[in-house]
This record gives C-alpha cells, sequence and structure tokens, in this order.
C-alpha cells in the first residue's frame, strides 16, 4: 500500500525552479501527521541515496544538506498532511530522483539518516538541462 506519493517533478533548465509536492496517507489514526519528522531525500544515477532536506513541526526545525541551502525550502502543511520541497536556483548537479520519507518514531527530531525514515514515496525525477 502506498501511503506517500510525491509529484512536482519535470525538466528545468539550470536557474529554474520547480516545487515538489508529497501527500501522506498512512499516518495511524491515533497520530497527528505533525507528530512525525519528514525528510526529503534525492538518488542520482550511479550514486547513493542522500539526505536533501528534514523538518519537525514542534519544536519547529529544519535541516539542510550544504549544497542545498539558501536554495531550497522544505516546508508542511498540517491540516492537509502535505509535505513540499521548494526548490530555485537549480543546478544539473541537482538532477535525481527525489523521495519523500517519514520518520519511523513520532515527535522524533530532524535526521539525515535514511535508516530514520520507515515509510518512503516511490520517487519523483527531477532533471535539470544546462
Amino acid at each position: 500500500q502506498v501511503q506517500l506519493v510525491e509529484s512536482g517533478g519535470g525538466l528545468v533548465q539550470a536557474g529554474g525552479s520547480l516545487r515538489l509536492s508529497c501527500a501522506d496517507s498512512g499516518i495511524p489514526e491515533r497520530y497527528d501527521f505533525e507528530s512525525y519528522a519528514m525528510g526529503w531525500f534525492r538518488q542520482a544515477p550511479g550514486r547513493k541515496r542522500e539526505f536533501v532536506a528534514s523538518i519537525v513541526y514542534r519544536p519547529e526545525s529544519t535541516d539542510y544538506v550544504d549544497s542545498v541551502k539558501g536554495r531550497f525550502t522544505i516546508a508542511r502543511d498540517n491540516a492537509k498532511k502535505m509535505l513540499y520541497l521548494l526548490m530555485s536556483s537549480l543546478t544539473p548537479e541537482d538532477t535525481a530522483v527525489y523521495y519523500c520519507a517519514r520518520n519511523r518514531l513520532i515527535y522524533s527530531q530532524t535526521s539525515r539518516a535514511a535508516a530514520a525514515y520507515q515509510d518512503w514515496g516511490q520517487g519523483t525525477q527531477v532533471t535539470v538541462s544546462s
């Protein structure tokens, strides 16, 4: 059963922008979406999956890999159970499949470790042309 669904990927020229979205339908009924740390990861061809950004609602906290700081913004809409990644000033090095993920533990802090995340989306392709 797919619980996280990404959208918004596509082909964009260098310097352009994209907004990725992730809809989460897999939260157990006894918990709230806002209770979970959420993250974005990406995987380029021939490379390992790497951390991009993560976000916690309470207390509010975000974390970014250095290569995207100042260009990407992670955000969430708890009422809609949506996670977003706003990407600007894109470069060909940002080309990858982007995945959203939900931390396996409620009330957890931001984490860069893929192992900390239990549920993953199917990914959305982002291609940046030079």
